[in-house]
Parts: C-alpha cells; structure tokens; sequence
C-alpha cells in the first residue's frame, strides 16, 4: 500500500484527489494544509476508509515544514507520492499596479513552499530509488494573459521546476510529472479576488468549467499507471477553453 502526501488538501483539487483516493483503498494518505478544523474534519470523513494522518502547516514557513514532516509517524514516513497541489493566485492588477505583498504571497507559496515540501521527501525517494512526484501547475505556466504577471510567472517556475525534476531524478527512478488544469471551479477565485464573492462565481458563469472531481480523476490514472508509464506533462481543459484568453460562452 503507497503512502501518499498532498498539499492544500482542505479545499478543491487536494480536497477532492483526498477524497477519490481514499474510495480507490490502495493508498494511505498524509493530507496537508493550513486550515486545521478542515483537516480535522477531512481526517474524520475519511478514516473510515483509509489510513489517513494530517499536517497542519503553511508551506510558505519553511521552518514549520521541516518539523511537520518530522513528526509524521514511523507508518507514514517512507513517503512513495507526493502531490504538490498547494498554490494560489493573489490580485489581477497590471504589472504596474501590483501589489508587492501579492508577488510575495504567490511566489512564496507556488514556487519556494513547493520547493520546501519536495526536497525532504525527495532525498527519502533516492533511499529508496523509487518514488512518483505530481506537481500542479495550470495552463498560466504555459502561456500569459493580461494582468497575469506575477501568477503566470510563477506557475512558469513550476513548469521549469517539473522538467528539471524529471532530469535531476531520473538516475534514481523517481517518476516526475505535471498537470496543468485550465479553468477549474474552485475557491481559487475567491482567493484571486480576495474574498469577493460575486466577482469570484462570475468568473464561471456562461460556461461549464472543470471540476476539482475531473482533476483527481487524472491525477489517479497517473499514479496508477504501471512503474515505467510516467504522463510527465500534461494540459487539460474545459471543452469550452481553447486559451487563457478564449472562451466558448453558451448561448442564454
């Protein structure tokens, strides 16, 4: 049975990837994030399912990382996934209005808070010259849209993060790979506008936008695929996304 950790689990795709391995059985999960009541919930939900621990941190302290991957238990430590699915989009200002401490928030948490989870479980993979590495990018590490600096830029970092991965691991056996969702529906958005609501839902109105369901769905099939099949980088979006900029809005 593999033992799988994934950040930002209290909400959306973590949440839902949480969720659908715990129905699949074949994994213990180490579920992450920093809201501590939801962990505790989730932890609650599905224990009676699988075995099931949680880490209540912020990936952006680099501090409180160490020490809770420190603590997980003997059962839990040997660590065979990790899904890097914490990340999050702050403001949608040109570059010339942005806020210095958004730039902070997303670079710290998408770029350097993915870097400060993946090293310690990485240097357990090479013990054990096996192991399978999911980052969560987005369709902004691909291509830019207006007002999307600082975010693209950083889901761009993961996109380069993801490739030099795959090279500096491969001697080990290490399985590396991206997904990179376009249009999901999501808290991100509320986080994106700060707590506006009605901004928030409008951003997926007209259309039908992916579901964190869909999104854990694939990110099964790719760590249930046989050891040497590694879906290294992949693009999904609504059939109605042709870009970041191109929407198919239905007819009212």
């Amino acid at each position: 049975m593999k033992t799988v950790l994934i950040t930002g689990a209290t909400s959306g795709i973590g949440l839902a990837t949480a969720k659908k391995l715990a129905d699949e059985g074949d994994y213990k999960l180490i579920v992450c994030g920093r809201r501590e009541k939801r962990l505790s919930k989730l932890v609650k939900q599905l224990s009676a399912k699988v075995k099931i621990t949680s880490l209540n941190f912020d990936v952006r302290n680099k501090q409180a990382v160490i020490l809770a991957l420190d603590s997980l238990d003997d059962e839990f430590k040997a660590i065979d996934i990790l899904i890097n699915n914490a990340g999050n989009a702050h403001g949608l200002d040109s570059i010339q209005d942005g806020s210095l401490d958004d730039w902070d928030a997303m670079i710290d948490i998408n770029v350097k808070g993915l870097l400060y989870v993946s090293q310690p479980i990485i240097k357990t993979m090479i013990e054990k010259q096996s192991g399978h590495i999911i980052n969560i990018g987005s369709t902004a590490g691909k291509e830019v849209y207006p007002k999307g600096n600082v975010y693209c830029a950083s889901k761009h970092a993961v996109d380069a993060l993801n490739k030099a991965m795959r090279m500096d691991l491969n001697d080990y056996g290490i399985r590396v790979g991206a997904i990179n969702p376009g249009l999901v529906e999501t808290e991100f958005s509320e986080v994106r506008f700060k707590g506006d609501t009605e901004k928030a839902s409008n951003v997926y109105k007209g259309y039908q936008a992916l579901k964190p369901d869909d999104i854990a769905d694939i990110i099964h099939f790719c760590i249930s695929r046989p050891y040497h099949v590694n879906i290294a980088d992949l693009i999904v979006l609504p059939t109605a996304q042709a870009s970041s900029t191109m929407l198919k809005m239905e007819l009212t």
